[in-house]
Order: structure tokens, then C-alpha cells, then sequence
């Protein structure tokens, strides 16, 4: 449908949690299509919530096929209303996002997850992932609730510059 502009920090969408969509009806339909092609047009991005767009509503993509860190992949996901079921282990990686442009940070999450949620058919789903994936649907469930990686952020020595990487100019 469209790329859309992903919103940067401190811009109030992002630190505000999102509602929960009450039906799937040709707006959300749109919406899942916009997330996904925003995404799949960004360097280095494998998830996308609504709320980094604009949109106030508990939803996002996610694809992490073909990422280097992935050991486990369901594919293209794209989840209305998801909530996490259970949590287990506890792994701290490097995250970075795009509506936090300039930095990185360590950040400890979960190793495995389960999370429910509906299809943008209306379908309920569960799903049980582990490892990078799994890093990435809680990424992208903490944007839903108002929050992103710099409020995981428990010690100043764990962020850092990103690294931008241009080309010379004799190219």
C-alpha cells in the first residue's frame, strides 16, 4: 500500500501506550500492509509497530528471515493485539531501532516467549519462539506499550553510538 515515515524519538506516539483493536476491518487491513512494506523498504529492519508510524493501535510486523542472529523463524508475522503469555531464560544482545536512530544498547530480555494475538483475518494465533525472534516480538510489543529499548537501558556503560557507515567519496 504505502511506505510511511517512521517516527524518531521523543515524539509523544512513541511513549504513549496503544489501544487494542477492537475489529479488523479494511483500515487495520491497510494498516498491516503499510507495516510490512515499511519495513521491507528500511536497511537492516525485521519489525515495525503501528505506533512508529502514527498509528495508536496495538499492532506490528515481523519478519527476521535471513537475519544473521536467527535460529528460529516463523516468517512474516503480523499480530493484532499480542500479548505475552510466558517468558523464559534471560539473554542480553545489542539493539538497535529505528525511531532511535544514533544509538544502540545491551539490552537483557527473554530468551523464549509464547504470545497470543489475531491474524489480520481475525484469527487467533499462538505462537512459542525463542532467541532472536523472540527478541524481536518483545521489541516490538514494548513499543506497543509505550516504551522503547532506551527505557531497558540499566546502565550508561551498555549504550552506545551507533555506527553510520559511509561511503567515500571516491566511489
Amino acid at each position: 500500500m504505502a511506505i510511511r515515515q517512521v517516527l524518531e524519538i521523543p515524539h509523544t506516539v512513541l511513549s504513549t501506550p496503544t489501544k487494542p483493536v477492537a475489529k479488523i476491518s479494511d483500515f487495520e487491513s491497510n494498516l498491516a500492509q503499510d507495516l510490512i512494506d515499511t519495513m521491507r523498504a528500511s536497511p537492516g529492519c525485521v519489525g515495525l509497530a503501528a505506533n512508529q508510524i502514527g498509528i495508536p493501535l496495538r499492532a506490528f510486523a515481523l519478519d527476521v528471515s535471513g537475519h544473521k542472529k536467527t535460529t528460529e523463524c516463523h516468517g512474516l508475522i503480523v499480530l493484532f493485539n499480542p500479548e505475552i503469555q510466558t517468558k523464559q531464560g534471560l539473554e542480553t544482545i545489542r539493539e538497535g531501532c529505528m525511531s532511535v536512530p544514533h544509538f544502540t544498547a545491551d539490552i537483557p530480555r527473554a530468551f523464549e516467549i509464547s504470545l497470543t494475538g489475531l491474524t489480520h483475518e481475525e484469527r487467533p494465533i499462538e505462537i512459542t519462539t525463542r532467541g532472536f525472534e523472540a527478541r524481536a516480538v518483545l521489541h516490538e510489543i514494548d513499543h506497543l506499550n509505550g516504551l522503547v529499548f532506551l527505557d531497558r537501558v540499566t546502565n550508561p556503560s551498555n549504550l552506545f553510538s551507533r555506527k553510520v557507515y559511509l561511503a567515500s567519496p571516491d566511489r
